[in-house]
C-alpha cells in the first residue's frame, strides 16, 4: 500500500500532462482508442460528449461533497462491468493498484472503477501502469483537466513519488 506522507504533497502540486480545458479535451479525445478517466467531474464531461473511458475510476464525490444527481445518475450508468474498491484518502491501496493492473490487463472496454474513500491517487498507478496506447485524463480542482500520455518522462515522475510514499 501507498500512502501519501504531508512532505511530499509538493510534488504532486506540480501538474503531470497538459492542462485543458473542456473544449479543448474534447478536440483532444476525438481520435483516441483508449482513455482512461479519474474523476467523477472528468469521467461526466467524457460521458456527456459521448466519449466512452476505456476504464472510468470514481467515488462519486467531487471537492469533498457528493456529486449532484445529474452526476451520479449518469456515471452509474456507465459500464459493462463495474467493481468496488475500499480506498482511504491519501493511499492507493494494494487492492486498488492491483485492480488497477487488471484492468489493463483485462483489456474489455467500459470498466467502471467504484472507490469507496477517495480515487484522487489513482492517477499515479494509472499513469505508471498504463501502455503507450492509452491517454490518462483526470482534474486539476479549479484550472481544468489534465492529459497524460504514459511517456517514460511521465512514468518516471510517478516513479519518484510512489518511491517516496
Amino acid at each position: 500500500m501507498y500512502v501519501l506522507p504531508d512532505n511530499i504533497r509538493n510534488l504532486l502540486k506540480e501538474p503531470i500532462g497538459k492542462l485543458v480545458d473542456e473544449k479543448q479535451l474534447i478536440h483532444i479525445l476525438k481520435d483516441e482508442k483508449k482513455v482512461v478517466s479519474i474523476g467523477d467531474k472528468v469521467t461526466y464531461t467524457l460521458l456527456k460528449h459521448d466519449i466512452k473511458p476505456f476504464f472510468c475510476i470514481v467515488d462519486y464525490h467531487t471537492r469533498r461533497g457528493e456529486c449532484s444527481e445529474d452526476i451520479i445518475k449518469l456515471l452509474k450508468s456507465y459500464g459493462k462491468k463495474t467493481i468496488k474498491v475500499k480506498n482511504p484518502a491519501k493511499t492507493i491501496t494494494d487492492e486498488l493498484w492491483n485492480i488497477i493492473k487488471l484492468a489493463f490487463e483485462d483489456n474489455s472496454q467500459s470498466l467502471k472503477i467504484e472507490v469507496d474513500g477517495e480515487e484522487d491517487l489513482a492517477s499515479l498507478a494509472v499513469i505508471y501502469m498504463a501502455p503507450v496506447d492509452v491517454t490518462i485524463i483526470y482534474g486539476l480542482p479549479d484550472k481544468g483537466v489534465l492529459v497524460v500520455k504514459p511517456t517514460k518522462e511521465n512514468k518516471d515522475k510517478v516513479k519518484e513519488v510512489l518511491d517516496k510514499m
